[in-house]
């Protein structure tokens, strides 16, 4: 039988010592369902959970023949029903369902998709329906814990992470003249010049995915912290030198087209192996891809370029949260506590997930030892500003930056244009 950290009697504990949300971190009031757990009783009945694992990495095996059944095996009479949902559907079926009566109880969400779920009301926050919530957000990197924080409330937690570094080919850049793989901007930049119109990185696309590390590692930033405002912050000095850096490297033929995105180029993980591109920033799931494609190759890793802000990446993955509509959110809760638990984000690493959980990053770089580069990044990496108008945000963005890129403006141009348009969407919250 798998060891379970957190019990319903652990939880009890807590409720014998006197401690409610609001002593654990979790907020001013304790709703009726965090009463309900914090009895001790044994939880039964049965919650849906929704999902976009993919079926062909192992995922939803992991899910359904492994940590389902023991979570079940845990708690009898206790049923669990997992639903997979296409990633490009789910926020559209989670909109439509909101407005009715058809929610899930638990939802594994894209992590750029909470602030606006919280927003429009399908969420209830974690850190007041779970007395223990502080205990499991404690273990968390920063970044991928910041990605749940929307009006002053977090509405879930890190279910799974990834962030992105510098990986390259060793043989492309000697071939080049370049004896080591820049470590900062400044030698980003030297290594363009010394090559002389040869390729010396890749970018798969120009939105804040791909450029923010870029702006963060410069000094820069989108937003204010409490991403009210992007007026200072995303046409400031910092980040606006950050995207002439791309520009400039762009338009001396350093960076392949395909920084415009589409369908042109050869793509970046396709391009690193063979030696066209001497290095990308890119996430984990690239080294399970070159293996498959190219086994004879092998990648290597570098943290992202660093600047006056350090070296810093961006946060991507899935969050797991709970939903206002569950009628059991003491099992909920208790899924939720399972699906962090070692044994859980174990069968997930195991088929590519990368856990969120500071103390299993030892756990994790023995099951693959590329894991350990992204680990390390994650103690700096940034979360994309959480506002529910991120995608109208992000379409901004993407579409100015490629205007500076293209030289149909310059990029304080392009920077003060984005800022005029997406600072009323931040303002409605």
């Amino acid at each position: 039988m798998m060891k379970k950290l957190f019990t319903l009697s652990s939880i009890a504990l807590l409720a014998a010592a006197g401690l409610t949300a609001c002593d654990t971190g979790g907020g001013s009031a304790q709703p009726a369902a965090v009463s309900a757990l914090a009895t001790g009783a044994a939880v039964s009945g049965e919650i849906t959970f929704w999902h976009a694992y993919s079926a062909g990495g192992g995922e939803i095996k992991a899910l359904e023949k492994t940590i389902i059944p023991n979570f079940e095996k845990l708690h009898p009479g206790v049923k669990v029903k997992a639903v997979q949902i296409p990633d490009k559907d789910m926020h559209q079926k989670l909109v439509t369902a909101a407005a009715g009566t058809s929610l899930p109880d638990v939802i594994r969400a894209d992590i750029v998709t909470v602030p606006e779920l919280a927003k429009i009301g399908v969420l209830t926050p974690l850190s007041e329906a779970m007395p223990d919530f502080q205990s499991w957000a404690d273990k968390m990197f920063s970044g991928p814990l910041a990605t749940n924080k929307y009006n002053g409330k977090l509405w879930g937690l890190p279910l799974d992470t990834n962030t992105k570094v510098v990986i390259y080919n060793d043989d492309a850049l000697k071939a080049n003249g370049v004896a080591s793989v820049p470590k900062t901007l400044d030698e980003l930049k030297a290594a363009a010049d010394k090559v002389g119109g040869k390729y010396i990185l890749a970018e798969g696309g120009s939105g804040a995915w791909q450029m923010l590390p870029y702006i963060w590692s410069n000094g820069g930033d989108m937003t204010d912290p409490d991403v009210k405002k992007s007026a200072g912050y995303l046409n400031g000095p910092k980040s606006v030198a950050a995207l002439q850096l791309i520009v400039d490297l762009y338009n001396k033929k350093a960076i392949p087209g395909v920084i415009l995105g589409g369908s042109g180029g050869t793509p970046t993980g396709d391009g690193l192996p063979k030696g066209m591109y001497p290095t990308i920033v890119d996430g984990p799931w690239t080294f399970p891809n070159m293996a498959t494609s190219y086994p004879k190759f092998q990648p290597k890793t570098s943290p992202m370029f660093s600047g006056d802000g350090g070296s810093v990446s961006v946060v991507g993955g899935e969050d797991i949260v709970m939903t206002q509509q569950s009628k059991n959110k003491e099992l909920a809760a208790e899924f939720i506590r399972y699906m962090l638990s070692p044994d859980a984000q174990k069968a997930m690493g195991q088929v590519g997930q990368l856990s969120a959980e500071k103390d299993m990053a030892e756990s994790m770089a023995s099951i693959q030892p590329y894991y350990a580069a992204f680990l390390e990044q994650l103690k700096t990496a940034k979360p994309r500003p959480a506002t529910p108008q991120w995608a109208k945000v992000d379409d901004i963005f993407t579409k100015q930056a490629q205007l500076a890129l293209q030289g149909k403006l310059s990029a304080q141009e392009a920077m003060d244009a984005a800022v005029a348009q997406i600072d009323p969407l931040l303002a409605q919250g």
